[in-house]
């Protein structure tokens, strides 16, 4: 059984490194073409950019391969060795928190690299030292307190039911639930800062919007995203009473109302949609398979990774392994995403019009310096989200024609 965990994950591996590799070679040929939705200069540098990350993520893969090799030899049986508590319970903690602090540690050069290098090389990045610290130490204290209890309590059910793995399922996903509609409380309270927008005409236009498609929240805000990285960016946060409408400072600086309004409303169409609601079933579903797989793994694999069939086991095994699982349900995952992008854009140019998503799309393509072009498996298996070139060829526009300097002339409201 071990042996086909390790044959899937070298797949996952092998497969990894040549869509990166797909990728960099077609980013390479597209920069020669002539420059599309972004300006010359940005086209450059986004082309730059996206090379530039695959080759991090072709090293981090063959890091990550080593790790996993070591996890899978004798990584695990060590860390077995070096925990001996009587405790069924906190021997999971502990073993399970110690997996993952290590794993975190090693990776931590690959962060810093892409946070204090690559991504301030391109003028995305705004994180000092300092803040970069004060951000590790309050996730570190949310997940010492926090997951500490959420694997004390998956063990509890996993050593108190025979068929534990529905109950787990039905805790894990209650949790997930639960940090979703605490997601923008607890980003409010220690980390970003939250407040009403200044804009009062902003603000009015912005709930009239909300209004009109029966979106109920507890209100609008602006965060001082700018001071961590300069990407534009906005989202619906929180679940019931706890959904707010969350603007990045850096969003509205460069953004019209309108163009704004367009991107709301794009936002609003997941909503009436039922994308939210969707996602939350896709994800509940993925889980269940999850569950019902490593709920069910003959003790062989246990003996071939030299640790005993229990919880502080079963967890680290799901931590291990989940990730080969999830790579495979990604292209249809990332399908029915995509088609929801293109109703959400459908839905969002009729609210407002297509003419502002058009340009808040292209302002946002140009700030965020995202390269239009992608090779056709790369975007099947990672793209979430639909290709620009895409998105506007559905919005009727033609991308050969579209020009940066026409953005604040109102010369897009018109359909090709």
């Amino acid at each position: 059984m071990l042996e086909i965990f390790v044959i899937a994950y070298c797949l996952y591996f092998a497969f990894n490194i040549y869509t990166s590799f797909m990728q960099i070679g077609y980013v390479k040929d597209a920069k020669k073409l002539k420059p599309i939705i972004l300006d010359a200069k940005k086209y450059e540098e986004a082309g730059n950019y996206s090379i530039e990350k695959e080759k991090i993520s072709i090293v981090s893969s063959f890091y990550d391969f080593i790790l996993f090799i070591l996890w899978v030899g004798f990584g695990l049986s060590f860390l077995d060795s070096l925990i001996q508590i009587d405790s069924m319970l906190l021997k999971a903690v502990v073993f399970v928190n110690s997996f993952i602090i290590i794993n975190w540690f090693l990776s931590l050069p690959f962060e810093l690299y892409s946070t204090f290098n690559l991504n301030k090389k391109y003028g995305f990045s705004n994180m000092t030292p300092a803040l970069f610290i004060k951000d590790t130490i309050k996730t570190a204290l949310l997940f010492l307190i926090f997951g500490s209890l959420v694997i004390a309590g998956i063990s509890f059910i996993i050593n108190s039911f025979a068929m534990w793995w529905i109950w787990g399922f039905v805790f894990i996903f209650s949790i997930i639930i639960l940090i979703n509609m605490l997601y923008p409380v607890i980003r409010d309270k220690m980390f970003d800062k939250f407040e009403k927008l200044k804009d009062e005409e902003l603000e009015k236009k912005i709930e009239n919007l909300l209004d009109e498609v029966g979106f109920k929240s507890s209100g609008v805000f602006s965060v001082d995203a700018s001071k961590r990285d300069n990407r534009l960016n906005a989202y619906f946060g929180g679940l019931g009473a706890t959904k707010r409408v969350v603007l990045f400072d850096t969003l509205i600086k460069k953004l019209s109302h309108n163009e704004l309004l367009a991107v709301l409303g794009h936002e609003l169409g997941h909503f009436k949609n039922g994308d939210i609601i969707k996602n939350i079933g896709i994800m509940g579903v993925v889980m269940f398979v999850f569950f019902a797989i490593f709920g069910n793994l003959p003790d062989e694999l246990f003996l071939g990774l030299k640790l005993h069939n229990e919880p502080y086991a079963i967890v680290a095994v799901f931590l291990i392994f989940s990730p080969i699982l999830s790579f495979f349900l990604m292209p249809l995952i990332s399908l029915i995403s995509r088609h929801n992008e293109y109703a959400a854009d459908e839905f969002g140019s009729n609210l407002s019009s297509k003419g502002d998503l058009v340009s808040a799309l292209l302002k946002l393509a140009n700030e965020n310096k995202s390269f239009p072009l992608s090779h056709p498996l790369y975007i099947f298996f990672y793209y979430s989200h639909p290709p620009l070139v895409e998105r506007f060829k559905e919005l009727g526009y033609d991308v050969h024609e579209l020009d940066l300097n026409k953005l604040n002339n109102k010369e897009y409201d018109y359909v090709r």
